[in-house]
């Protein structure tokens, strides 16, 4: 079937058919559908077509345009950044060489801490070596022979103190010789001055005697004044006396006279009390009387509301007789009716009971009946379990032959095993045996290594304890003759060098002599030995 084609806006002709020659050839232009009326369709220039183009694609072209300035800008700037990058007259190019210059001086900063720190390093390796070296000197000082031989440089060092102060103090004797003849004249001249001194001292003493005896003559003045002025002031202490007595007898006499004063008083009161105790006791009479009238009154009414209480009662009782007789007769028609009741429920009871009895005579029955037949099936479930139980019994003794048969076996292996392993680790002792005597060679051969190493280090150490001791002793020569002590010191503590060889013979001997003759070195030995003394040896001995 022909469709149209049109082409930027117009008609181009009809699509002619395909032939086999150009079935690979692609159609260009736009296809309309089938069945579309080309008269309907709106056909548009070329112009027209581009601006509608144009314009919706303005965007696109217009962001394209925008990256493209801004990629050639960008380029621009780079170009310009490039070209002025080794400029020196800019801003960024002082900002440069200052960096530069900042990196070299820092540098040059960097190598100064270097060597200083060099520097510092050298002087604190020299100081740790000043320090090691201090602290084996010391280490050295420690050691017990050094010890001995500054002990003896100490005493030495003392003896020759002691020499110079022996010789100091026969200089301070000859001294004090030439001095004594001065002291002696100083001593008399002291001596006459003392007594020029106690005759003042006499004088004045002479002096203070008279002044004390005019003291006191003029304290017994004094008493005797004051013995005086005592007896008169006792003169007018008596008289003051006198007044008081007068003044207080006085007052005495007052005091009586308000006595009886008082006393008087107290009786007219006393008369006074007994008329009021009279009048009370009128008034208190008066009183019992109203209240015995006031009691008699009551009594009366209690009589009158007696009597009118028993009226009452007597009225209730009569009404209560008539009550309980109504109930009687009552009572009595309701109980005929109740023995009717009773004979006809017990006659109901008979029955019920003769139905009961009947019913459990029937159940007795079956019950006699079913026991019966459980006691046969109890009988014969009994012979069929005792008979499933000889079955399982003879197979339960079948099993055990079977597994003691098992066991039997597994003893002989195991018996086997255990002989394996009983070889295996005789093997193994024996292997270890001679592993412990290599170890126990190679130990011995350790031993003298470190003995004859010990021993290089003791005359290493001796020789630089001689040259050490030698130089003191040349060094003390020379300002003291007393040498003895670090002599002695230098020669007695020598030590002596005997050589492993020798060591380990004399490690031999002494453990041949110190073993007890009940021991031997084999088993064999043991039972050799002890055969025929060990019951002695234990206290045993019969």
């Amino acid at each position: 079937m022909l469709r149209p084609e049109v082409r930027f806006g117009r008609r181009k002709g009809q699509i002619r058919e395909a032939t086999p020659n150009d079935e690979d050839d692609v159609m260009e232009g736009i296809f309309l559908p089938v069945g579309v009326d080309l008269r309907q369709i709106t056909i548009l220039p070329k112009a027209e077509w581009q601006r509608i183009q144009d314009s919706l694609t303005a965007r696109a072209r217009e962001t394209a345009r925008i990256h493209a300035e801004r990629k050639a800008r960008k380029d621009m700037h780079l170009k310009s950044q490039a070209l002025v990058n080794n400029w020196t007259n800019t801003i960024a190019g002082m900002s440069q060489q200052k960096l530069k210059a900042k990196k070299v001086r820092q540098q040059r900063q960097e190598e100064e801490r270097r060597k200083v720190d060099l520097e510092e390093a050298k002087y604190q390796a020299q100081k740790r070596k000043e320090k090691i070296e201090e602290v084996k000197l010391q280490q050295y000082y420690e050691n017990d022979r050094v010890k001995g031989f500054h002990k003896a440089l100490l005493l030495s060092e003392v003896l020759k103190e002691r020499d110079a102060q022996m010789e100091f103090k026969k200089q301070i004797k000859n001294l004090h010789h030439s001095k004594d003849e001065a002291i002696e004249r100083e001593r008399l001249k002291a001596v006459q001055l003392e007594e020029e001194k106690a005759k003042t001292q006499h004088m004045k003493r002479l002096q203070i005697a008279n002044d004390q005896l005019e003291q006191i003559k003029e304290h017994e003045h004094l008493a005797n004044v004051s013995r005086l002025e005592e007896k008169k002031e006792r003169e007018d202490i008596q008289a003051l006396t006198k007044l008081y007595q007068l003044e207080m007898q006085e007052k005495e006499q007052e005091e009586r006279k308000d006595k009886i004063k008082r006393r008087q008083a107290h009786l007219a009161y006393v008369a006074d009390q007994v008329t009021l105790k009279a009048i009370e006791k009128q008034k208190q009479e008066e009183e019992d009387e109203r209240v015995r009238t006031h009691f008699r009154a009551k009594q009366a009414m209690d009589k009158l509301k007696k009597v009118k209480e028993e009226e009452l009662h007597r009225l209730m009782e009569e009404q209560r007789e008539r009550i309980t007789n109504r109930l009687l007769a009552r009572m009595k028609k309701k109980t005929d009716d109740e023995d009717e009741r009773i004979a006809r429920e017990i006659a109901e009871a008979e029955e019920e009971r003769a139905r009961e009895l009947k019913a459990k005579e029937e159940k007795l029955q079956a019950d006699l009946k079913s026991i019966a037949e459980h006691r046969i099936n109890v009988i014969k479930m009994k012979e069929e379990k005792e008979k499933q139980e000889r079955l399982e019994g003879e197979k339960i003794l079948r099993e055990l032959i079977e597994a003691d048969r098992i066991y039997q076996e597994l003893e002989k292996d195991k018996k086997h095993r255990n002989h394996c392993a009983n070889l295996k680790l005789q093997e193994t002792h024996v292997m270890q045996i001679a592993e412990k005597m290599a170890r126990e060679e190679s130990e011995k051969q350790q031993d003298t290594e470190y003995v004859k190493q010990k021993e290089l280090i003791a005359l290493y150490k001796e020789q630089e304890f001689q040259k050490y001791a030698n130089k003191i002793i040349d060094e003390q020569s020379k300002t003291t003759q007393k040498l003895y002590p670090l002599l002695r010191t230098l020669h007695e503590g020598i030590p002596k060098f005997s050589g492993p060889a020798y060591n380990e013979c004399h490690h031999f001997c002494e453990k041949d002599a110190s073993k007890p003759p009940y021991l031997g070195e084999t088993a064999q030995e043991m039972k050799l030995l002890n055969e025929h003394h060990t019951k002695a040896r234990l206290g045993f001995t019969w």
